[in-house]
């Protein structure tokens, strides 16, 4: 549920996906650190950008988020927003399991060697 200037900010392509993700509470599914940047022109309806947005899915849509989240480690993140013909506003979800701590370690020694290398490139230039 978007006010409308959140809509208009959409349009320009003012949202930040990166730290948000989606929650099941009570039923119905909250979408949580999502930024959308106040609209430059808009003069009433100042929202705060980062605020809870209520997800609206169908009640057979939610029945099947419910039974994938009780796995353990599983979490609900936004992919993409997008907008249909009518109009309206749309969230990609996907479903996404935690990196475990093995997995952690091996990409942080992958990053370090890249960052070598690339520093004995920038020495040899």
């Amino acid at each position: 549920m978007l006010k409308g200037s959140e809509v208009k900010s959409l349009r320009a392509g003012k949202a930040n996906l990166k730290d948000g993700y989606a929650q099941l509470e009570g039923g119905e599914v909250f979408l949580h650190n999502v930024h959308i940047s106040p609209y430059s022109h808009s003069t009433y309806d100042k929202v705060n950008p980062v605020r809870v947005r209520k997800l609206l899915l169908h009640r057979r849509e939610i029945r099947k988020l419910i039974g994938k989240l009780h796995e353990k480690g599983i979490a609900l993140i936004p992919l993409k927003i997008y907008f249909i013909d009518n109009g309206k506003a749309k969230v990609e979800l996907g479903l996404a399991r935690g990196k475990k701590l093995y997995d952690k370690r091996a990409s942080l020694k992958e990053k370090q060697t890249k960052r070598d290398i690339e520093r004995d490139l920038r020495r040899n230039d």
